[in-house]
């Protein structure tokens, strides 16, 4: 690819992405879960207009997500089948959140930001912070709390990935800070069955039990939800894990969440930090794209592995290593309590 292709693959590469939310959001996936159909009869399930159906199942097919016959007969390829609801490692929910109305308004604000030093595109937009956006649009927090879990699958396989040569046995408790329904904890806990565990998580999320992962997977006689704010306390354990977390939070947000961990840890205690770590600047990285998601989104960022020790070191702890799985997708930044 010359650069000038590769120049303007980049400028029409939100036509893709939006190509795919199409499909998601008119439920194309899950119409083609059950087998091939052709153009015409997907349409007329889904009430969509035939002709312009047609030409997003061919667009969706040049993305080969899907995979179309000389007969207008469209299936899934293997790649299409991660969009499916009902897929175990779905990515559905990260569709529908990243490329839907409220984050795909964000974008516009970058220039004004990056001009002007003041980033959270959120309440530049919708005047409240993205949390609080969700506590007053039902559809978003819906949205949101979806994605979350979409993305839960691939993050645990690279966070276990990481830890797999990892000694456990001394710890008995691990405390999931922020971690929603519980996919990673549980994961987790069926891996080292000694293990107890609790999920820290903000009521609305934890309300619904039937969300709850800790009894799809088997470890509900190890795990418990906790209500709470980690701004303000965690509950006692031999180690904290935080995916996802510290990234939507600036400097010394963190150095508060990590204090309290630090307060509430047994002795010897350990704290996990699950982020996108930025690599150095010779290196390629989802993290360094991932900050400016975040630059948008709130006050947070993505770090270095030497910013993550340095939040460690501030708020007490003493920065110990960063594990990675096979892919480096992912990093685990380990802070022990003296």
């Amino acid at each position: 690819m010359s650069s000038q292709e590769k120049v303007l693959d980049l400028i029409f590469g939100r036509w893709r992405s939006q190509i795919l939310y199409a499909g998601v959001k008119l439920g194309i996936f899950d119409a083609l879960g059950a087998g091939s159909k052709t153009a015409a009869a997907t349409a007329h399930e889904l009430g969509l207009d035939p002709a312009l159906a047609y030409r997003l199942l061919r667009a969706l097919g040049s993305l080969e997500l899907l995979r179309e016959d000389n007969d207008r007969t469209f299936s899934l390829t293997e790649t299409g089948e991660l969009l499916r609801s009902d897929h175990p490692q779905t990515l559905r929910g990260v569709t529908l959140l990243e490329e839907g109305p409220e984050h795909y308004a964000l974008w516009k604000h970058l220039p004004a930001m990056v001009r002007d030093g003041k980033q959270n595109a959120f309440m530049r937009e919708f005047g409240r912070m993205a949390f609080d956006h969700a506590v007053r649009d039902a559809d978003y927090a819906q949205v949101f709390d979806n994605a979350m879990s979409s993305y839960s699958s691939a993050q645990a396989e690279w966070v276990l990935n990481a830890l797999a040569a990892y000694d456990f046995s001394k710890m008995t408790h691990l405390c999931d800070v922020g971690g929603g329904h519980g996919y990673m904890l549980a994961r987790f806990l069926a891996r080292y069955p000694h293990l107890e565990g609790t999920v820290l998580e903000r009521a609305e999320v934890i309300s619904d039990s039937t969300r709850l992962w800790a009894g799809k997977l088997g470890v509900s006689d190890r795990c418990r939800y906790v209500a709470g704010d980690m701004f303000k306390a965690a509950p006692r354990a031999d180690a904290y894990i935080m995916k996802l977390i510290l990234h939507d939070w600036n400097d010394d947000e963190c150095v508060r969440i990590l204090q309290n961990q630090l307060a509430a840890a047994t002795p010897g205690g350990r704290v996990f930090i699950v982020e996108h770590v930025i690599p150095d600047p010779e290196t390629s990285h989802f993290a360094k794209l991932f900050d400016i998601h975040m630059m948008c989104w709130g006050t947070g960022r993505e770090r270095t592995q030497e910013e993550y020790a340095a939040l460690l070191e501030k708020a007490g702890w003493k920065y110990v290593a960063t594990w990675f799985p096979a892919s480096h997708a992912m990093g685990v930044v380990e802070g022990a309590k003296l």
